[in-house]
Formats: structure tokens, sequence, C-alpha cells
């Protein structure tokens, strides 16, 4: 399975995607203020809610074969896509942290992306063998950095 992530803006996205890029489960919520605090179980739950869904779905292929898996964990990510910007200065600070740890974590690869066909860029970067291995943001302009008072 493949994470991709977005959270430059509300509503926050996150998808589960095939090795061929059709989408298995997503998730798009308004996180505001919370996004550091509930990315990564909205992530967990997303795994597990694809979990499900892939049983369900062979089990009616399958008729009944008990050898399914339904316990999936961020242990069956195979790569990360993650858009970079540009967006909310805060937002992809704390997506792009998330993704690259859970990258460095798993030793799975990561790329990022940005523009409206950033899933689609990201498939075609990771089917290239591409690897980021740390991803960082763009955020369109220079940051605006308050000088210290004294």
């Amino acid at each position: 399975m493949i994470l991709a992530i977005k959270t430059n803006q509300d509503p926050a996205e996150i998808y589960l995607l095939t090795s061929d890029g059709k989408i298995i489960v997503e998730k798009k919520w308004n996180a505001g203020r919370l996004l550091a605090k509930n990315l990564l179980s909205e992530i967990e739950q997303l795994v597990i809610a694809s979990a499900a869904k892939q049983s369900r779905k062979k089990s009616l292929d399958c008729h009944g074969d008990k050898s399914l898996r339904n316990d999936n964990t961020l242990k069956d990510l195979s790569a990360i896509i993650i858009f970079r910007g540009p967006g909310s200065f805060t937002g992809l600070r704390i997506g792009i942290t998330v993704a690259n740890t859970i990258s460095h974590a798993q030793e799975i690869p990561i790329v990022g992306t940005n523009g409206e066909n950033w899933l689609d860029d990201g498939m075609k970067k990771l089917s290239a063998g591409e690897n980021n291995k740390i991803v960082l943001p763009w955020y369109g302009a220079p940051a605006n950095i308050t000088k210290p008072k004294k």
C-alpha cells in the first residue's frame, strides 16, 4: 500500500493507494489546530479501514476464505507520497514531518510533489524508482521570519 498525505490546508487529506495508484480508502477532514495531535492516529485508522475493506472484497471474491488478513499496520506500507506545497506553513511542516518519520522508520521510499496532479505525479516518481529520502516543504515564497527584538 502507498500512503499519500496532503496537509497544506483544510481539509487535510490522506489516501491509501494500490501499487498501481488506485485509491483503496481516503479520508478528508477539517483538522484545524488538531492536525499535529490527530494526523498519525488518522493514518493508522485509515490503514485498519483499508484492511477491513480489502477483507470484505476478498471474502466476496473467495467465498469465506479464512486466511484473509485483517490486521494491516504501518509496516504494510510500501511507499509515501507527500504534498510539499505551497500552503500553510504549519500544516506542511506537520504533514511532511510525519511522512518523513514513517518513511525513515519503515525504510520505505518517499517522494514529494506539488500541483493539482500531485497524486499522479507521485505515482510516476515512485514507478521511476525515485526516493527523496527526506522531503522538504515548498512554501511558494521565501519564509517571512520575524527578527528578534533584542
